[in-house]
């Protein structure tokens, strides 16, 4: 760690690989990364802060950063800090869980802190307005209730048309009902949860509202402690809503008022987050956890690493852990030290970035892991699980990628490099259960290294494995495949510069979407990506957020911003719509979309709901949710 008031003379940009892609930061003096971009600072309405001069860099420093320098238990670490919004900060230390910790700080102190953490003024931050409240506030009318469908139930992500109202052959008739620009943002990527004519769906803020499908309005709005990105899961049986938050913790509020029933930590580790959506099955809620300890090597100074990936069941009525399955089972050790004197732990790492899989003929889930973060690799990074629902015993597990161990450090030459160095080829998008041509099971697992492979469930032995694109950092797959029958839509991101000084075999790239059967991996169609980008920055063809099955074919929002239904039967587009374009929102403000990454877009009841905006990871910003109609 730097010492304490020490600036680094030169702000170095670094290229920082994590989970499924990559973000841009600034190194700073008390060794976090900015992770605040120039969009994000407009985006919350602040003038922007000298740091070098800000008052609130030594307060936090002496204040704060022991305890927030990411290896103490609980305390999220600065990564996680700069993500929240300024009102978050200014509260937590006034009237929230920081208050007896910053009590000896005056007002003007608090103030400052915030505003170091927010990069932002706030004598000019004026927090957006609410979007209009509905005058009826009323749930669980006429409309049909949530479909145990998609994240958090089947993950096949297949809407069928009772459910959704919504075909291939109608997707050229649907036209834009309305719009609503989150406030204070520049991404948009956690996917609404649909039910009782109302979309739940939570934002970069942490609130999540409650609009009317048909309007807008909003029947209620609630907000967690911070930014929801996983999708909202809906148990419309005990009218419930579940969802995580970047800090790692677990909510369930009523559906019907925005109540909230509990809150729970999944993880104690500083470095904690949520990407997953957590699944209901086998009597339990599932939460995946996944952590950004990745980045903490970039100082040469931190011990790495001690996060271990794990999934936590739940009890849905009450938040009580019953079980939780670490990937790596034993804690790390020390295997050495580095000539700075910094301590080498591990085993550790193997994230668990995607939504667990419910197998209800055999009472199980699955799940795939990301890379090691320190040496030795072992046989848990790069893998599928399977577990007991009702034990989390661990059943099979099948590893796909050997010996990848990564982190930051890499990047940046350090000693923190594990001596694999690479090539961080997560499993990042769900596992999917698929009925095969002879009336038996295959698990479908799509990864980063732009490969697919079909596992017999019974056995944990894989049957066929089929390459659709270079894969890397940002290749390969990252949200989440679908599956109508047989058939699995595969969406491939492979861009073409990664950022990470990594070059690619331009001619197996497999930007786009790829249809294949689950039964054998044999290719139907592929239908690759045109490029429009014409070298703008930060534009790529490639599809990065999981795609929608719907009968007849699939809807899959690309990172140019473009949103697009394909034929089933061949590949070919029968609708777009370009989500970058302006649009006027029911708050009478303008709005428009980015690139499109995260859970994907949600089907109900003649609708398609879509988020665009992904301004992370050298994607495109944007901050819109649109919601489609027949016309």
């Amino acid at each position: 760690m730097k010492s304490k008031g020490t600036l680094i003379a030169v702000a170095t940009a670094t290229l920082v690989a994590v989970g499924t892609a990559l973000f841009l930061t600034q190194a700073g003096g008390d060794g976090s990364s900015r992770m605040t971009s120039l969009e994000e600072l407009q985006a919350r309405g602040g003038t922007p802060i000298d740091l070098e001069t800000h008052p609130g860099q030594a307060l936090f420093e002496q204040n704060c950063l022991s305890c927030h320098n990411g290896t103490v238990t609980k305390a999220p670490a600065v990564v996680w800090l700069e993500m929240l919004e300024p009102d978050m900060i200014l509260s937590s230390m006034r009237e929230g869980i920081m208050q007896q910790q910053a009590a000896h700080l005056s007002a003007d102190e608090q103030l400052h802190i915030a505003e170091y953490l927010a990069r932002i003024e706030l004598d000019d931050y004026v927090p957006p307005a609410p979007p209009p409240a509905c005058t009826d506030a009323s749930i669980g009318g006429s409309g049909a209730p949530p479909a145990a469908v998609g994240w958090g139930h089947d993950n096949a992500r297949f809407v069928p048309a009772s459910v959704g109202g919504v075909t291939a052959a109608d997707l050229p008739d649907m036209e834009l009902k309305w719009a609503f620009a989150y406030p204070s943002s520049n991404r948009a990527r956690s996917q609404p949860a649909v039910g009782w004519d109302t979309i739940f769906v939570g934002s970069q803020t942490g609130m999540v509202y409650a609009f009317d499908i048909d309007t807008g309005c909003t029947k209620w709005t609630y907000r967690a402690g911070a930014e929801v990105r996983t999708a909202i899961v809906a148990d419309a049986e005990n009218e419930r809503l579940y969802f995580g938050d970047i800090l790692g913790r677990v909510y369930a509020i009523d559906a019907m008022s925005g109540e909230q029933l509990w809150r729970v930590d999944a993880d104690d580790h500083p470095n904690a987050t949520i990407t997953g959506t957590p699944t209901l099955g086998g009597g339990v809620l599932a939460v995946p956890i996944s952590s950004l300890e990745v980045t903490s090597a970039a100082d040469p100074n931190y011990s790495c690493c001690t996060f271990r990936g794990a999934v936590a069941a739940l009890d849905p009525d009450t938040g009580e852990e019953i079980w939780k399955h670490y990937t790596v089972p034993e804690a790390p050790v020390e295997q050495g030290r580095t000539s700075v004197g910094s301590r080498i732990l591990g085993p550790s790492g193997a994230p668990v970035w995607n939504s667990p899989t419910y197998d209800a003929a055999r009472n199980r889930f699955y799940f795939g892991s990301g890379e090691n973060y320190s040496s030795p690799a072992d046989e848990n990074s790069d893998a599928l699980f399977a577990v007991d629902a009702t034990t989390g015993r661990r059943i099979f597990q099948l590893q796909f990628t050997e010996n990848d161990a990564w982190n930051v450090g890499c990047m940046l030459g350090n000693e923190n490099c594990p001596e694999e160095n690479g090539p961080d080829l997560d499993i990042a998008a769900s596992v999917l259960l698929v009925p095969t041509d002879d009336g038996g099971d295959m698990i479908v697992v799509g990864s980063k290294a732009g490969v697919v492979h079909g596992v017999d469930p019974d056995t944990g032995e894989q049957v066929w494995e089929r390459r659709l694109g270079h894969g890397g950092t940002q290749g390969g797959v990252h949200f989440g495949l679908a599956a109508q029958g047989s058939t699995v839509y595969v969406p491939i991101s492979d861009l073409a510069d990664t950022y990470d000084g990594r070059v690619y075999d331009a001619s197996i790239n497999g930007a786009g979407i790829h249809a294949i059967n689950a039964t054998n991996g044999r290719v139907l169609w592929r239908s690759l990506a045109d490029n429009i980008c014409d070298d703008e920055a930060y534009c790529d063809p490639g599809i990065s957020s999981a795609v929608t099955a719907i009968p007849g074919g699939v809807i899959a929002g690309h990172l140019d911003g473009r949103l697009f239904g394909y034929d089933r039967r061949n590949g070919n587009k029968v609708w777009s719509f370009n989500t970058r374009n302006p649009v006027e929102t029911i708050t009478g403000v303008e709005g428009r979309g980015g690139s499109m990454s995260g859970p994907g877009p949600a089907v109900y009841d003649g609708h398609v709901i879509v988020n665009s905006g992904y301004g992370l990871y050298f994607h495109m910003p944007g901050n819109v949710l649109l919601v489609f109609a027949k016309r």
